[in-house]
């Protein structure tokens, strides 16, 4: 899963990719793309490494990569939006605290509202000149029937991400990297002492009418904490009345956003989560591991993880009749432990 950090000039961005990498990138601008990966946090894959003391443990991964800004304002440059079209997820920060080497107030409501304004001019300048094109060329129908919606939708203002499946055959959005399809998730960036606050109800409108999600956080004291034993950490963010780290919460958000769960394979050699969209199949969940098992699926032993958890082991939960058989159209969920029988 890849993570671009945007955000106007002052907004906190780099601080926030140091906060959940635990890298010291320098703030300020730069031309550079920063990558950093991180392990996503599972308390189940904890357990599962404890219990089978593999040769080697592999959580699901976040990449995260701090996207150069733009200091001329709240004006998007050529360079700033390819950039963007380049991840598979946006996380806007904006910035919700005085600063002092920012001029004026802080103002996360405008700077929300620019950037997705941009968005969508960038995205209305790809699909009207698509649009032209596929009727000169008297392309199929149903995709200037798809080109015509999504031009009507960002002539209003509403980015892609808002328009249901139902009306819009998204195929034909692929290879045009439009911005406004992408999840999107906007980190409001405030002092330490308002952390734990909700936020204000014109911003919250403003996201929700983006199609996005929000967090809140503190991005300089989390960076700080990130970089405290786990003992520390528990206390300093109980000062700040946060029950988790910055990592936790956003790496949760993101995959809500994103509509993504896990599964889980065990057994000697590695104990692994395996992140996938909700809604996949077992057969292409297999496809995840390897494209053998996939293509020789036969079946899915499948040992829902609490079952795991309530027995102690594959054994004790197999005797109590918890595993059960299914075949290539079942439906994984969150939290499914699978071994996959193939033949190839």
């Amino acid at each position: 899963m890849k993570v671009g950090l945007v955000g106007f000039a002052g907004s906190g961005k780099t601080t926030l990719f140091n906060a959940m990498t635990g890298l010291d990138a320098p703030a300020g601008f730069g031309g550079e793309v920063r990558l950093g990966t991180v392990k996503v946090p599972d308390p189940r894959v904890d357990a599962l490494s404890k219990a089978f003391s593999p040769r080697k443990t592999t959580w699901a991964t976040v990449n995260f990569r701090d996207l150069p800004g733009d200091h001329g304002g709240r004006v998007l440059s050529t360079s700033a939006l390819q950039n963007l079209r380049d991840q598979e997820a946006l996380c806007l920060v904006v910035r919700d605290f005085a600063s002092s080497v920012v001029e004026g107030a802080p103002d996360p409501l405008g700077e929300a509202a620019a950037f997705c304004e941009e968005c969508v001019l960038a995205d209305l300048g790809i699909v009207e000149r698509r649009l032209d094109r596929a009727r000169k060329e008297r392309a199929d129908s149903r995709e200037i029937a798809a080109f015509e919606t999504m031009t009507d939708s960002l002539s209003a203002g509403t980015p892609l991400r808002r328009v249901p499946t139902t009306k819009l055959h998204r195929r034909f959005l692929k290879g045009y990297g439009l911005l406004t399809d992408l999840p999107l998730l906007i980190a409001v960036n405030r002092d330490e002492d308002r952390a734990a606050e909700p936020v204000e109800a014109a911003l919250a409108a403003e996201i929700k009418a983006s199609g996005g999600a929000e967090i809140v956080l503190a991005a300089q004291v989390e960076a700080e904490i990130a970089a405290l034993g786990p003992e520390d950490q528990e206390a300093f963010l109980a000062d700040l009345g946060l029950g988790e780290p910055t990592l936790d919460r956003f790496v949760r958000a993101a995959y809500g956003l994103m509509d993504l769960i896990s599964f889980l394979t065990t057994g000697e050699d590695e104990v692994r989560a395996w992140p996938i969209r909700r809604g996949t199949t077992a057969r292409a969940a297999a496809g995840r591991i390897h494209s053998d098992l996939e293509r020789g699926f036969i079946r899915a032993e499948v040992l829902p993880y609490d079952a795991f958890a309530e027995f102690g082991s594959e054994k004790a939960a197999k005797e109590a009749g918890k595993v059960r058989v299914e075949g290539k159209d079942y439906v994984v969920e969150d939290g499914d432990i699978l071994q996959v029988r193939f033949n190839v």
